[in-house]
């Protein structure tokens, strides 16, 4: 007999537990169910748990609880953006408790952000650079009582090690400290020891780098020239609604983008020659739904939180494993399901191997769908869109106009053509490796049964290397994906 737990069993104020009402939080996640207890009774805490999990209330709402109205609480994360967005979350959690919060991040005022830290703001959420430089002028009294760690292995990939340690020589020593972390590295475990006191080790998904069960993990074995090819046709077959790709090169995010952009497809790049200004734009643009595609290297997007991504794809093969999981866990957050896509060559396959070995991820092969597959998902994708659509008021006027020059199977059958030319696409039929090509890959991992469902042996792929030409709308103009037009 299972047992329902909610929110008010923590024994949480009664204003913090109104934040989490309107908030709309009803059943603690895992993470919550582990850190909120503990952390209420004061523990300093090292938990392994993903964006998207609901480790910001995981943190947030214990120690707002426990503050009094002179405790400060300090939250450091690896980008200008996630400060922001915690510092928001926060604030909706603890508005009713009058807890005030704030952003401490490049690109802003120094003399606003020393106000906060002298006690403008209970909350402050901040990056390590920024925060270094104002601790450091000497100006400031910040003796914050609750310290968090947030993206903690983010923060040390980009280089942040130094300048954290730096800050801990500026904090309290009687402080509560809390470390949350996407994967264990062990320069993480030596961040831990370092400013940790006996902490309550907290791992809810039960192994060192694993992604989130509500993401289906899948991979594509292509040859190198056909991965233009392939990526489009997958964006096609799978029609993401919001899609991050990523690419191992600032030059290969920009020239992906370009392309998808060329063929009719809303995209941006993302990647660190792009000026703040130009980031955030980028940002706002693909939250709004502005654009759908977003290319990007894993530097840039580290930090980066949008809820509903719902695909990613793995434009090259991450170098490593932690990479892997950062990208992948893009998706599927907040309880949404999500697709990652991993395009792989026979000579990446090793790297691969060691990913699914690492992560313990069940990352499953699928072929790359033919071009005649690709159509048939469209047009039934087609008719649950006719089936689904409210007829218009000038949709009988139009046609009884037409019903005086043909009959109503004409007027459907050129109705249709007209929904075909927007959305139909063209391209090579097979793309992939196949045969026994595929299988001596598989059977190094004894997967030679799955090769051979999948595999299509009189396969040929084609070598034009090209993008798909794609077929405009009616009229002429953009894509099937062109802004501004709904999917």
């Amino acid at each position: 007999m299972s047992v329902t737990i909610d929110f008010e069993q923590f024994g949480l104020k009664e204003e913090i537990l109104k934040g989490v009402r309107e908030a709309g939080f009803v059943t603690p996640s895992p993470i919550q169910m582990e850190t909120i207890p503990a952390i209420l009774a004061g523990r300093d805490v090292m938990a392994q748990a993903h964006t998207g999990t609901g480790k910001t209330a995981a943190f947030g709402l214990p120690l707002m609880n426990n503050m009094t109205s002179k405790d400060q609480m300090l939250v450091l994360a690896p980008t200008r953006e996630l400060a922001m967005q915690v510092s928001d979350e926060l604030y909706k959690l603890g508005r009713f408790a009058g807890i005030k919060t704030g952003a401490i991040c490049g690109g802003q005022s120094y003399t606003r952000q020393r106000a906060m830290l002298s006690g403008g703001a209970q909350v402050v959420a901040a990056t390590p650079g920024r925060l270094l430089d104002l601790l450091s002028s000497g100006k400031n009294e910040f003796r914050p009582k609750y310290v968090v760690l947030d993206e903690a292995d983010e923060m040390l990939d980009m280089g942040f090690f130094d300048d954290i340690k730096a800050i801990f020589e500026y904090l309290p020593k009687d402080r509560q400290t809390l470390l949350f972390s996407a994967t264990i590295p062990k320069m993480v475990e030596k961040l831990a020891s370092s400013f940790l006191k006996d902490p309550l080790r907290v791992n809810t998904k039960g192994s060192q780098a694993a992604t989130n069960a509500d993401i289906d993990e899948l991979y594509f074995v292509i040859e190198e020239y056909e991965r233009d090819n392939s990526l489009i046709r997958l964006i096609d077959f799978y029609d993401p609604t919001k899609a991050i790709i990523f690419t191992r090169t600032k030059k290969d995010a920009d020239r992906v983008s370009t392309a998808l952009v060329a063929q009719g497809y809303p995209a941006k790049c993302l990647h660190g020659d792009l000026s703040q200004p130009q980031r955030e734009e980028v940002i706002k643009s693909f939250r709004k739904g502005e654009i759908s595609l977003l290319a990007a290297t894993d530097v840039a997007a580290r930090g980066l939180d949008i809820a509903d991504v719902s695909h990613v794809f793995n434009y090259h093969l991450p170098f490593d494993p932690e990479s892997y999981v950062h990208r992948v866990g893009r998706t599927g957050r907040a309880g949404n399901k999500g697709i990652a896509v991993t395009l792989v060559t026979p000579q990446e396959y090793r790297g691969l191997t060691r990913i699914q070995k690492f992560t313990g991820a069940d990352i499953t092969y699928r072929k790359v769908p033919t071009l005649s597959e690709a159509h048939e998902n469209l047009v039934a994708t087609l008719v649950e869109k006719v089936r689904e659509t409210k007829q218009a008021p000038l949709a009988s006027s139009l046609v009884k106009i037409l019903e005086q020059e043909m009959d109503m199977r004409e007027i459907v059958l050129r109705m249709a053509s007209m929904v075909w030319s927007n959305e139909g696409f063209s391209g090579p039929e097979h793309l992939g490796v196949h045969g026994k090509k595929l299988e001596m890959l598989h059977s190094d991992k004894g997967q030679q049964s799955d090769s051979r469902r999948h595999a299509r042996p009189n396969s040929h792929s084609s070598h034009n290397s090209t993008w798909f030409n794609r077929r405009k709308t009616f009229g002429g103009k953009g894509g099937r994906n062109t802004p501004g037009k709904k999917r």
